[in-house]
């Protein structure tokens, strides 16, 4: 039975001496989402949303990250490279630790929380997390943090995944998720199902996408119909293939907004309303199968992206049920 939640809390929303004029990102777009929830479905929202108590802690984060990788997130001059905004090299590491990565690791947590609450409610959105580059033993592409990694093994920590039990990744984001691939790479319990513009960041990174069991590249520029097509024909025969060995227990939904079409950094043509039939194609895909499901939302670099998320969130609610 499915029972969709929610997780929010107000701490994930970044705000720094105007950070969101220096990245493409909506660093608020998190409470923008909720916000336009919250008028849609009133208290009934609330009932259904779940909030972390308190970030995650750097013993949590030592499941998955190197120690010397957390510790050269005090140095100024890389956390500057890894989130892509060169005026933080400028700024104490200190200052961007409390205004940028704290917002990142309380999204980290909601990630955590949404898996645990998931494995009993079948469907949970986390409004932030799907930090998809960034690796074990690094950080790029304003991604610190691999949440995605972190939930799973999470589950298996607290035996709600077994040793044996395996885990599907569905990345819909427009960059291919190469950090998940890097915490993953030698795990084949993790199966990873990766659609991407093939000529974007992270493109040099070979060795990701060698990590890849179904490998679904588009062109630059892939037109909505060519490439829900892509999703079509390629994602039920993946889930049928894997789902015969009867011991996949669970899914991660990377539902990166922004292959929507005008976004500076996706390349692809994807309309708003196939942004929400590609979202409502794998969740059912998922679902229907049985596989307890989070859903992070990853890229997206408009002011429509908020709206986007939403839409999913509300579709979700609509089918499945609030009350």
């Amino acid at each position: 039975m499915v029972r969709p939640h929610l997780v929010y809390h107000r701490r994930y929303n970044i705000g720094f001496f105007g950070l969101e004029r220096w990245h493409p990102f909506d660093t608020r777009k998190y409470g923008r989402a909720y916000a336009e929830l919250r008028q849609r479905f009133g208290s009934r929202l609330r009932r259904r949303t779940l909030r972390p108590a308190r970030p995650i802690t750097r013993d949590a984060l030592l499941w998955v990250h190197a120690a010397s990788y957390l510790a050269r997130l005090n140095d100024r001059q890389y956390l500057a490279g890894a989130l892509e905004v060169p005026q933080l090299q400028h700024v104490p590491a200190q200052l961007t630790d409390w205004f940028v990565l704290r917002p990142m690791r309380w999204a980290t947590a909601g990630t955590i929380l949404a898996a645990r609450t998931a494995m009993q409610h079948g469907l949970v959105i986390n409004l932030s997390g799907g930090y998809h580059h960034a690796g074990p033993d690094r950080g790029e592409g304003f991604c610190i943090y691999s949440d995605i990694a972190l939930a799973v093994h999470a589950l298996r920590r607290d035996g709600l995944l077994g040793d044996a039990d395996r885990v599907v990744y569905v990345d819909c984001d427009a960059h291919q998720g190469n950090g998940v691939c890097h915490a993953f790479f030698n795990d084949p319990r993790v199966l990873i199902f990766d659609l991407y513009n093939r000529a974007i960041y992270p493109a040099h990174d070979a060795k990701a996408k060698r990590r890849i069991d179904c490998d679904v590249p588009v062109s630059p520029n892939c037109h909505e119909a060519d490439y829900l097509a892509a999703l079509r024909s390629k994602l039920p025969t993946f889930l049928d293939a894997i789902m015969r060995t009867g011991d996949v227990r669970f899914a991660i939904y990377n539902a990166g907004a922004d292959v929507l079409r005008g976004d500076p950094l996706g390349g692809l043509s994807v309309s708003g309303a196939g942004v929400l039939e590609r979202d409502q194609f794998v969740l059912r895909q998922l679902l229907d199968r049985a596989l307890p499901t989070i859903m992070l939302p990853s890229g997206g670099y408009t002011r429509q992206s908020f709206q986007l998320i939403s839409a999913t969130v509300s579709w979700a609610f609509e089918t499945w049920g609030i009350d």
